[in-house]
C-alpha cells in the first residue's frame, strides 16, 4: 500500500512540474517583445529568416543558419530564449514525396 502511495504522489508530482511541461509559451500580449526584436535575434546569430510566425505561444523562426541550412527556432516571446533548435531535413519533403508516388524530378 505504501509502495502505490509512494508511486502516486510521484506521478502527482511529476504532472503539477512547470519545467516538465510542453513547449507553448504562456505570456500575455503585453509582455511580449516586438516582432523586428526577433528579427534583430536572428540577424544578430547570422540566421536568414524566412518566416516568423507564432505557434503554441512563442515566436517560431523558418530559415536558414549560417551554413545555409534549413532551420525552426522557437523562441520565448518576452525573453527572446531560444527554447527550441531544430535543423530541417530537406531531402525528408523529397522522399515523402516519392514514396507517395509524386516524383517531381
Amino acid at each position: 500500500m505504501r509502495k502505490t502511495s509512494l508511486i502516486l504522489a510521484c506521478l502527482a508530482v511529476y504532472a503539477a512540474s512547470p519545467a516538465l511541461a510542453d513547449d507553448d509559451c504562456f505570456v500575455p500580449m503585453e509582455n511580449w517583445q516586438p516582432r523586428d526584436a526577433v528579427a534583430g535575434l536572428a540577424k544578430e546569430k547570422g540566421w536568414t529568416v524566412r518566416r516568423i510566425k507564432i505557434d503554441d505561444g512563442c515566436y517560431e523562426i523558418d530559415g536558414r543558419d549560417a551554413e545555409g541550412r534549413q532551420i525552426e527556432v522557437t523562441i520565448h516571446p518576452a525573453t527572446l530564449d531560444v527554447i527550441e533548435f531544430e535543423y530541417e531535413d530537406e531531402d525528408d519533403d523529397h522522399d515523402d514525396d516519392k514514396r507517395k508516388g509524386r516524383d517531381d524530378d
